[in-house]
């Protein structure tokens, strides 16, 4: 089956031989003009980091530097910079260097004068230099001197060379604990504590030609984030972002966008459930955060009387938090046994009476990034000039190549440091156990996986409204919505009982030989015929709801409305009761949560009464709570509208707040509902099989299939299901001229329905080349394979991978599994599939054999014969 997808291959996973030889990096969609044809596979296989996956790098020795929080930490070519901090006695201004290639430590080279020992400062690169500005100093050792600095110092890392800048003019006020990056030839310092207040100002200086600049305050719009210190800023899509740190007497986790070109502030909503996301980090503050691809990564700091270890991961494109999940995979060449503590580190060790009664595990922290994560108590927040009571015990030390416990994260720990170099973290140092600053490194390795676009791309389907075959009838205007029967059945029982009654309804009309012209569907069907589209009558909604609904079965998200727009909130009361009319428990749970964050003072009346009119009794309560608050009741009842409401609900908001009502905590658990990709899983596997409109034949094999779904996911599809439908609804499955096995076939269904990737490695020889043929919207898949391959050839794996290698000509990766089969093969003659290989690859297999037995080898068995 040719077909029109284009071709593309990640970078460093080798080409697609034949024609020309296009690479595509895994985060490049493909160009789908492209129609090469593919002759056989290319790997290039050798060292591969597993992604998202921590690995503990050799500490800093006492000799080279100290242990040390409130630090910095810049990356410049193959090299992270420590400068400053503390080391729980007296303040630091050392350089460290740390090269990544050779896992070493030393101190770096300088000249001049160097900034004062400080802590809470800033550092970023620009150019061939580092650029310190601010920070605490004095002596804290005996509480003398102390004071905030608003100097700037340039470091250029080619000489070594220490310089201050003296800049004339108005200067920023001196601070600590601020944010700073660099953007667009200039540095940026927000907020910060000045010794007595918090402080929420911008200040930008152009670092090309120290003669010619100057300090200019920066006149910020928009939804200003409210005053605030330690905190970490990251830049992303060209803009920067503030999460979280000590506001006012506040510790929030509020999310906000600085646009550079305008300088406006954006405060990002962090309503979660409205995007169909986990929610974003606990409020904290001492936490690191950096930028890679199009994510934000936050890690530590102290939050809510603990000291989370998870990695957040925040996606700018799409506004959603996760927790970053592990890969399941061990150490490249297999995990080894940690060595022991070392003397000093045994003598950290404390008695879990002597840690208040929490007992901490010795394991080493983890090779895989688990789920786990170590929260302790501790002190209340206090400012950035004192000392913070928040420490934890450090492990100990194993080999930098040696496997680490899959289990076990870095501990929490705050006023660490962090940064990027190529695709990987690197976070040193912070405050970890009683006291005791940290002088241990930990790198992550991030996923350069591109992303998975599911929900773009069912949202594709609907915006388009391409191969429709059902045509909502609503309310008494009998408006028209029209849907795809394989989507809505997948997420709504209830509306699939109406499509199921609808479609009875029409087979008993035929029978009776009374059915009217049907109307007509988008697209062109089998020899031009248009087929005709299943009215379904739904009474209880209007279009408009409606339409929100849909999108929602389609995305799992609904658009985010104007916050507090009383036309938006009343469009969504509509949608919530139509979610509690069909029973859509996710949907519920957005509209709820929306409805609540957007109640105000201005609307709250026309809300609550709406809630009344339409029986909704948690938002009626949620208001009428609201509108009793002592803040709020004299406000409200002083209002125009107040005089029109309904007299039931002017006595019942009288009522209240002369008698609250008792609370009662309910322990019952919320019911978030199924996500599109468990109902996708589900249709899938069986539930959606009475759907089928589609049969895909893979060797002969039928598979029933979903026509819209596999449109909306694939470019091939949606081009032949708009051109040259086969009459019969068959088509014949390849990949090239490449059958793929039954199971891979599977494996490639998953990914189309849900966006599964795992698989056997086996699968993924299949698959490597099906972005290309199938018109994928991204090379995600691909992307998968490679790794899964490169990752996971084993003993007991390999002679079905060579098979796979063989079917599909991947000449390397069968010359990867004969090399691995020849040095194993006393292990691979015991498996019973050897036998059932095909002649010609036994054959293979004796030639390698041959080929690896030196002349020696070989008079020692004639000597033996």
């Amino acid at each position: 089956m040719a077909g029109p997808g284009g071709s593309g291959v990640p970078v460093g996973a080798g080409a697609l031989a034949g024609g020309a030889r296009s690479k595509v990096a895994p985060s490049v969609d493909f160009d789908h003009s492209c129609s090469d044809s593919v002759e056989y596979l290319t790997l290039n296989f050798g060292p591969f980091e597993t992604v998202h996956r921590w690995r503990r790098l050799p500490p800093c020795d006492e000799f080279v530097g100290a242990r040390r929080s409130k630090h910095t930490v810049v990356a410049y070519k193959d090299a992270i910079y420590v400068f400053g901090g503390d080391n729980g006695k007296t303040m630091l201004n050392d350089l460290l260097r740390f090269d990544v290639k050779d896992c070493s430590w030393c101190r770096a080279f300088t000249t001049g004068t160097p900034p004062a020992p400080r802590y809470h400062h800033s550092a970023v690169v620009y150019g061939s230099s580092m650029f310190v500005f601010g920070g605490y100093t004095g002596d804290i050792y005996s509480n003398s001197n102390l004071k905030n600095k608003n100097d700037l110092f340039e470091y250029k890392f080619a000489t070594g060379q220490w310089t201050e800048w003296k800049i004339e003019g108005r200067l920023p006020v001196a601070r600590s604990a601020h944010g700073a990056t660099v953007y667009s030839d200039k540095l940026w310092v927000f907020a910060g504590y000045d010794g007595n207040a918090r402080l929420n100002d911008m200040w930008t200086i152009g670092l090309q030609d120290r003669e010619l600049t100057c300090w200019e305050e920066v006149a910020q719009s928009g939804e200003i984030p409210p005053s605030c210190c330690n905190f970490p800023v990251a830049v992303c899509r060209d803009k920067m972002f503030v999460f979280s740190g000590q506001s006012g007497a506040k510790i929030t986790n509020s999310l906000f966008q600085f646009e550079f070109k305008d300088k406006t502030w954006t405060r990002i909503p962090t309503e979660h459930l409205l995007r169909g996301s986990p929610p974003p980090p606990q409020r904290r503050y001492g936490h690191t955060m950096v930028a890679f691809d199009r994510h934000l990564y936050v890690f530590g700091g102290a939050a809510d009387n603990t000291l989370p270890n998870e990695l957040h991961c925040y996606d700018v494109d799409f506004q959603t938090w996760e927790v970053v999940q592990p890969s399941s995979d061990s150490e490249v060449g297999g995990a080894e046994v940690p060595e022991r503590a070392s003397a000093s580190e045994e003598a950290l060790t404390l008695t879990s009476e002597e840690r208040g009664g929490f007992k901490k595990s010795r394991d080493v922290f983890g090779l895989d990034f688990g789920t786990t994560s170590a929260k302790q108590p501790t002190q209340p927040a206090s400012e950035p000039g004192r000392s913070q009571p928040h420490c934890w015990r450090p492990c100990f030390t194993p080999s930098p190549l040696r496997a680490c416990h899959p289990s076990q994260l870095p501990s929490g720990r705050l006023f660490h440091a962090a940064a990027v170099i190529s695709d990987a973290m690197y976070i040193f140092g912070g405050t970890v156990d009683n006291n005791i600053r940290s002088g241990e490194m930990y790198r992550f390795q991030f996923s350069c996986y591109p992303k998975c676009t599911l929900h773009e791309d069912y949202g594709r389907l609907w915006e388009s409204r391409q191969f429709c075959d059902v045509e909502f009838v609503l309310g008494e205007k009998e408006e028209c919505v029209q849907g795809h029967v394989a989507i809505v059945t997948a997420r709504s029982r209830w509306l699939r009982r109406k499509i199921m009654q609808a479609r009875e309804w029409q087979a008993q009309k035929l029978e009776e030989e009374v059915v009217p012209a049907p109307r007509e569907a988008p697209g062109v069907a089998v020899s031009g015929v248009r087929p005709p589209l299943l009215r379904v009558a739904i009474r209880e909604a209007e279009a408009r709801s409606f339409e929100v609904l849909m999108l929602f079965l389609y995305t799992d998200k609904i658009k985010y409305p104007r916050k507090g727009h009383v036309e938006d909130v009343l469009l969504i009361m509509d949608v919530y009761k139509l979610a509690l009319s069909f029973q859509l428990s996710r949907l519920e749970q957005l509209c709820r949560q929306y409805i609540e964050a957007s109640v105000d003072l201005q609307n709250v009346l026309v809300v609550c009464e709406s809630a009344a009119k339409l029986q909704l009794g948690q938002l009626k309560e949620h208001c009428l709570n609201f509108v009793v608050k002592e803040s709020h009741f004299n406000q409200v009842i002083m209002m125009k509208e107040f005089e029109h409401l309904s007299s039931p609900l002017i006595v019942e908001i009288v009522r209240r707040k002369q008698q609250p009502p008792p609370r009662t905590p309910s322990d019952q658990p919320v019911d978030i509902g199924t996500s599109l990709i468990q109902d996708m899983k589900a249709y899938l596997e069986g539930a959606g099989a009475e759907f089928c409109d589609i049969t895909l034949l893979l060797d002969g094999h039928p598979r029933p299939a979903h026509k819209a779904i596999l449109a909306a996911r694939s470019s091939y599809f949606e081009a032949m299901f708009r051109s040259f439908m086969p009459e019969d609804g068959q088509v014949n499955i390849s990949i090239g001229e490449m059958v793929p096995s039954r199971q891979a076939f599977e494996s490639m269904l998953r990914y189309i329905y849900y966006g599964e990737v795992n698989m056997p490695p086996e699968d993924s020889l299949y698959l490597f080349a099906a972005p290309y043929y199938y018109g994928f919207y991204n090379n995600r898949l691909q992307a998968y394979c490679k790794q899964n391959l490169e990752m996971n050839v084993t003993v007991q794996n390999v002679l079905q991978i060579l098979e796979a290698a063989d079917k599909t000509q991947a000449l390397d990766m069968k010359r990867h599994c004969l090399h691995i089969i020849v040095h194993q093969f006393t292990k691979v003659s015991k498996l019973p599939t050897l036998r059932s290989l095909s002649q010609q690859l036994l054959l293979d297999i004796i030639d390698s054999l041959a080929s690896h037995i030196s002349d020696k080898q070989c008079a020692e068995l004639g000597a033996d014969i």
